[in-house]
């Protein structure tokens, strides 16, 4: 059973930055996504990094704002977070998938998530 923890999130103003981290029991054979949910609207996908760590994707809505990466000797994978706006505010999940990469982001493709992590964007 895989296990996922996330962590990094919290109040920041618009225009700042967080750096979400989520640590995994082991990242052989898995790729990670990272998804938020807002308040009344439905899971999203925010990111992905497959399991060969060579593609990555990015929705629309953060392109050129948010970057992930990992470092597999540490089993950990990050979600940079710059030039946060109001509209980011979710709770952000990490998810797992076996060999993923990161060509299809539907959530229901992700077999093991993390608790998640409250990211709120406000002044």
């Amino acid at each position: 059973q895989l296990q996922l923890v996330e962590s990094g999130g919290g109040l920041v103003q618009p225009g700042g930055s967080l750096r979400l981290s989520c640590a995994a029991s082991t990242l052989d054979y898995y790729a990670i996504g990272w998804f938020r949910q807002a308040p009344g609207k439905e899971r999203e996908g925010v990111s992905c990094i497959s399991t060969s760590g060579s593609i990555t994707n990015y929705a629309d809505s953060v392109k050129g704002r948010f970057t992930i990466s990992r470092d597999k000797a540490k089993n950990m994978v990050f979600l940079q977070m710059n030039s946060l706006k109001p509209e980011d505010t979710a709770i952000y999940y990490c998810a797992a998938r076996v060999w993923g990469n990161c060509r299809d982001q539907r959530a229901k493709l992700y077999d093991y998530w993390g608790q998640g992590t409250q990211v709120s964007v406000s002044s």
